[in-house]
């Protein structure tokens, strides 16, 4: 989205959990804030699919009323089964007359897939499903694994799925022409594969063990209280961490500071200003097994900054994690 100007998208962010951070980056590419729809507090295959469905209804309106777009990218959460986004597109006769589906893409982590395919969940394991529903395929996180490891994925990966593309990236760096425009979506294949995927009565279950914590802190807070509290979620709760980001406010620093980790793999960098005026919080989203919101948002609340004569923090924040360099 950000290195090509001709084309103009709407962006369809959801996020698992009450909290949202995505957006907040997201928008940040984008000069009109109806571009940009978040959809919160539940994952789009069951919960706010009705949601989707209001969603393209509104941009549909908006192009009828002269709004030029070329497409519109919906990014589903991590623990979306992609099966019932996709069929939000044949369920609805409005839906189904105004759009129509291009390609499903699946972001591949090589670091942890393998062990992610293997996992037992209590309902359906999502990234079986993600992997196997995909049109294209990109294998990201290719220099944080060996070529022994690469392979073992891959062929993980071709047992569910013999037909999707597949491309190797590093920090999900792929050609746009790679993934928009290449009419990878063929109903026809699908219902060859699954009959059932036109019965829109189905319902996707999650495993209950998983779940979101997000919210949200007034404030700045203290670096070196911020880098003990990622520290110990990474090596207390790494294993069972599927996912961790934020936008925070530190002390001392003019930019805002974004974070994201997979497991304990952790990368954060500066990035935009503050603007003048904007209220200085942090947002916090974690989704794993088995967390307990109330002391992860104690912890984080023990950061907040008691004082503002600290010295400028862009030249001391240093994070003393994995090293890994983990970016998204």
């Amino acid at each position: 989205l950000t290195e090509q100007k001709a084309r103009k998208y709407a962006v369809i962010e959801n996020e698992f959990g009450s909290v949202g951070v995505d957006d907040q980056l997201v928008r940040n590419k984008f000069k009109d804030e109806e571009d940009v729809v978040e959809m919160n507090n539940g994952c789009i295959c069951c919960t706010v699919r009705g949601d989707l469905i209001k969603t393209l209804k509104r941009i549909q309106k908006l192009i009828v009323g002269g709004k030029k777009l070329d497409g519109v990218i919906i990014e589903t959460t991590g623990m979306a089964d992609p099966a019932p986004v996709a069929q939000t597109f044949f369920a609805d006769d409005d839906v189904a007359s105004a759009f129509r589906i291009d390609g499903i893409i699946t972001v591949v982590d090589c670091k942890w897939i393998v062990e992610r395919l293997k996992e037992e969940k209590q309902g359906e394991n999502e990234a079986v499903e993600q992997v196997a529903f995909a049109d294209v395929l990109l294998l990201n996180k290719t220099d944080l694994v060996d070529k022994k490891r690469l392979e073992e994925v891959k062929k993980q990966v071709r047992v569910l799925n013999s037909e999707a593309k597949m491309i190797e990236t590093k920090y999900s760096r792929v050609d746009l022409g790679e993934v928009m425009d290449i009419g990878g979506f063929s109903l026809d294949k699908v219902l060859q594969k699954d009959e059932e995927f036109v019965n829109f009565d189905q319902e996707h279950e999650h495993d209950n063990s998983v779940s979101s914590c997000g919210f949200t802190l007034d404030g700045e807070l203290d670096m070196g209280r911020f880098n003990k509290f990622i520290q110990k979620m990474m090596v207390e709760k790494g294993v069972d961490l599927y996912r961790s980001k934020g936008v925070v406010a530190i002390e001392g620093m003019a930019k805002k500071f974004v974070f994201q980790a997979v497991h304990m793999l952790f990368g954060g960098e500066p990035t935009v200003d503050w603007k003048r005026g904007e209220k200085r919080t942090s947002r916090f989203v974690f989704i794993g097994k088995n967390l307990n919101p109330k002391e992860i948002k104690k912890d984080a609340e023990a950061c907040i900054a008691k004082s503002s004569d600290q010295a400028a923090a862009e030249e001391q924040f240093a994070f003393a994690g994995s090293g890994d360099g983990y970016k998204a």
